[in-house]
């Protein structure tokens, strides 16, 4: 019996692929969990994989502002001082945004349940009239992302489509009111759980659900 590197090769293939199929049924399970059991229009999801190699980072390259666990403290409304506001944008369901963005570390919206919304109908509007798209916190209405710059509305969406959610490049984040977490979590100043920052090549990227802004 003579051990090839192409038998190696396979070993290796195999084992990951086993690891790989084992986590997404963990997965799976959690998010049929009932305490994130909602129905299929506003089910949370998690970006698995994203989370797995985009996590534990410790130090994310600027302008992105690193921000400290304690600003995600418990509060009188979760991780936040007050909840979601009334009547939010595209019609995202109020009790499903207060769960994400305020009882909440880990999870989203399910991919692409942004494209299910009015967002790149009243985005292009917006940006056609003002030349670009401002986005908000959820809890307070404090600016959060502005977009797009230094690209075209167009590549703004075709990367959002291409990743899941809407996502937001260094210069599209008000890092006044924005931090990174050393996990990756990106989170506002007051409190709220916005997303995920997942660099890339071209750098940052706050990935983010769209019931976290107004």
């Amino acid at each position: 019996f003579t051990i090839t590197s192409e038998r190696i090769k396979m070993v290796s293939f195999k084992s990951i692929s086993i690891v790989l199929t084992a986590l997404i049924s963990c997965s799976a399970a959690f998010q049929s969990h009932p305490t994130f059991a909602v129905n299929k229009k506003t089910a949370l999801g998690m970006g698995l994989l994203d989370s797995l190699f985009g996590g534990g980072v410790k130090q994310f390259d600027g302008p992105c502002v690193m921000g400290e666990e304690s600003i995600m403290s418990p509060k009188a409304h979760g991780t936040s001082a007050v909840p979601v506001q009334d009547n939010l944008r595209w019609d995202c369901d109020q009790e499903v945004a207060d769960r994400i963005c305020n009882f909440n570390r880990h999870y989203a919206e399910y991919r692409g349940y942004w494209k299910t919304t009015s967002f790149i109908e009243d985005a292009k509007k917006e940006f056609e009239e003002k030349g670009e798209v401002a986005f908000y916190d959820s809890n307070t209405g404090k600016p959060l992302f502005v977009a797009p710059k230094e690209r075209t509305f167009d590549e703004f969406i075709k990367e959002s489509l291409s990743h899941g959610w809407p996502s937001f490049r260094d210069e599209e984040v008000v890092w006044d009111n924005v931090r990174c977490l050393p996990n990756g979590e990106s989170v506002s100043v007051d409190g709220t759980h916005l997303g995920h920052n997942l660099p890339d090549f071209s750098g940052n990227r706050v990935r983010k659900s769209s019931h976290c802004f107004i």
